[in-house]
């Protein structure tokens, strides 16, 4: 462990701040000429991949067989930490915009350039600043574009999923958009909420389900959102259920 720690300091920390600085540069610059759909995705996809290996965290996928890149889906994901991230940008293997809270707009350069790459900022402090967000996930949401929502809002503090809110669910009926929940497993180990400050060598488990479609007649919102809770929940191990 003291060997770890000195590996952390050292090396791994200047090199992780190092990728972030660079990939937010790439990113930025490449989406100011023109190359959105690659700059926007493919600079932050290396940099999780590398943001894993450099932590010495494993990421395990099943399910990809479940989803085209082609088409376009709100992706909803439990939120155990900050590694889920990391996970789902290095190894989803879908272009994707992240739905993220406003106030992340401000982490010096790296909110400049998720503003650049065309994330959607969700901003609910009036009912026409709702509207504006839902204009701009409408115009992001095109040509096999996806979103990646955590409908439980923020990362949990015990390691247990806790209740999911409608947003994510009413993008996609609004839209048409399946939904296709996504099961992490491990993140909460590698980097909780609570207590460590620093990452611990760890293994992820993304667990891809099935898509599911928003029922043609009636508008069954809660039903949705049951059956993606359910879905997410049946992957977890039972010290997180």
């Amino acid at each position: 462990m003291i060997l770890y720690r000195i590996y952390q300091f050292i090396f791994m920390l200047p090199m992780v701040l190092v990728l972030t600085i660079l990939t937010s540069l790439v990113t930025i610059i490449g989406c100011v000429l023109g190359g959105g759909r690659i700059f926007s995705y493919y600079p932050a996809k290396i940099w999780a991949k590398l943001f894993c290996w450099l932590t010495l965290v494993r990421v395990t996928v099943r399910g990809r067989e479940n989803i085209n890149r082609k088409t376009s889906y709100v992706f909803v994901a439990n939120h155990q930490g900050a590694y889920d991230i990391f996970a789902i940008y290095g190894f989803l293997g879908h272009n994707f915009k992240w739905m993220m809270k406003k106030g992340l707009e401000r982490i010096p350069l790296v909110g400049y350039a998720c503003r650049k790459a065309g994330h959607i900022f969700v901003d609910n402090s009036s009912q026409a600043a709702v509207r504006r967000t839902m204009q701009d996930a409408e115009s992001r949401l095109k040509d096999g574009m996806s979103v990646v929502v955590f409908p439980e809002g923020s990362r949990t503090l015990d390691g247990k999923m806790h209740t999911f809110k409608r947003g994510a669910y009413q993008l996609a009926m609004e839209f048409s958009l399946p939904v296709v929940p996504i099961t992490i497993d491990g993140a909460y180990e590698v980097l909780p909420r609570r207590g460590a400050k620093l990452p611990r060598p760890g293994h992820i488990i993304l667990t891809i389900h099935e898509p599911i479609h928003a029922p043609a007649e009636g508008h069954d919102l809660h039903s949705l959102m049951d059956k993606s809770y359910n879905a997410i929940h049946s992957a977890l191990p039972e010290r997180h259920k």
